[in-house]
C-alpha cells in the first residue's frame, strides 16, 4: 500500500466515526435538554461534547491502539507529542455555542499527523449533511465532489471570516483588526465554527479567514482540507506555511496569495496601532 492510499484509508474510516458522532449529538440535541458547564470559567462545554469525544476516542483506540491522540475536551499538551507518529487530532464539536443555541454551524472535525506534517482531515456537518475531507497531495472533496477555492485577487471583494476568543483579552487588538478588515474588504462574517469556516474558503463559500488564539483540534482538519483545495494557509505574524502544532494561535487563510498577502499586511498593520 502506497503512502497515499494508507492515508485514504484512514479518511474513509475517519468519515464513518465522524458520521456516527454527528447522529449523537444531533439525535443528543433533539431528545434531551443540553447539561452547560464552563471550562475555566469560560468556555462552553456540554455533556454531548463530551459523549461525542468518548465514541471518536474510544474508535481510534480500538482501531489503531498504537497511535497517539491530541482531543479538546482531554487535552493533554500538545509539545509533549511527537507528532512523527501516527497522530489523531479530535474537536468532538466545533462550535459549542452554536451547538447550545441550536444553530447549525456545527463541525466535528478529526484529523490525523503523521511523520511530522498533517496528512488527512475530516469536517462534518451533522445538520446540513456536509462532509469536507482531504488527504495531503490527493485533494479537497465535500461529499465525495472535488472543491477549489475562489479565484478572487481584488481586496475589495474579499469576503473575510474571524472568530474571536473565549477570553475576550486585548479588545484593542480585536476591533483595530476588525476595523481595518472591514475598510479593506467587501465584508466581514462570524459564523462560529473555525473548521467549517476553513473549509468555507476551501469551496469557495468564503475568500479569507482569520482568528486568534486558536488551538490545534480547531484548525488542524480545516488547514489539511483548505491547503488541498488551492488555498494558501499560514499566520498573521509568521511567514510559514507549513504545518506546525506551536504556530497555530494566529491562523490567516487565504484565498489567492494575493488575498492572503493582502489580508496579512492588513492585519500587521491594524498590530501595529
Amino acid at each position: 500500500m502506497n503512502q497515499g492510499s494508507k492515508y485514504l484509508v484512514y479518511q474513509d474510516w475517519a468519515m464513518k466515526v465522524a458520521a456516527q458522532a454527528g447522529e449523537l449529538i444531533r439525535a443528543g440535541r433533539d431528545e434531551q435538554e443540553l447539561e452547560k458547564s464552563f471550562k475555566d470559567g469560560v468556555e462552553l462545554v456540554t455533556q454531548m461534547d463530551l459523549a461525542a469525544e468518548d465514541l471518536i476516542l474510544a474508535a481510534i483506540r480500538s482501531q489503531y491502539p498504537d497511535h497517539k491522540i491530541l482531543s479538546e475536551e482531554s487535552a493533554s499538551d500538545a509539545s509533549a507529542i511527537n507528532f512523527k507518529k501516527p497522530t489523531w487530532i479530535v474537536d468532538p464539536i466545533d462550535g459549542t455555542v452554536n451547538y447550545a443555541h441550536r444553530h447549525p454551524q456545527v463541525g466535528i472535525s478529526i484529523a490525523l499527523a503523521d511523520q511530522g506534517e498533517l496528512k488527512m482531515g475530516v469536517v462534518y456537518n451533522p445538520f446540513t449533511g456536509e462532509t469536507f475531507h482531504a488527504v495531503k497531495g490527493i485533494g479537497a472533496y465535500l461529499n465525495d465532489v472535488p472543491i477549489k477555492c475562489s479565484s478572487k485577487t481584488e481586496m475589495a471583494q474579499n469576503l473575510v471570516a474571524t472568530g474571536f476568543p473565549y477570553e475576550k483579552t486585548n479588545i484593542e487588538q480585536l476591533t483595530n483588526r476588525l476595523s481595518k478588515v472591514l475598510s479593506g474588504c467587501a465584508d466581514i462574517r462570524r459564523l462560529g465554527s473555525a473548521a467549517l469556516d476553513m473549509c468555507w474558503v476551501a469551496c469557495g463559500r468564503l475568500d479569507s479567514y482569520f482568528e486568534r488564539d486558536l488551538k490545534l483540534w480547531d484548525m488542524a482538519a480545516g488547514w489539511v482540507i483548505a491547503k488541498e483545495a488551492g488555498v494558501t494557509c499560514g499566520h498573521i505574524h509568521n511567514h510559514e506555511q507549513e504545518f506546525s502544532p506551536f504556530l497555530v494561535e494566529d491562523v490567516l487563510i487565504g484565498c489567492t496569495e494575493q488575498i492572503y498577502s493582502g489580508m496579512q499586511g492588513i492585519l500587521q498593520e491594524a498590530d501595529a496601532i
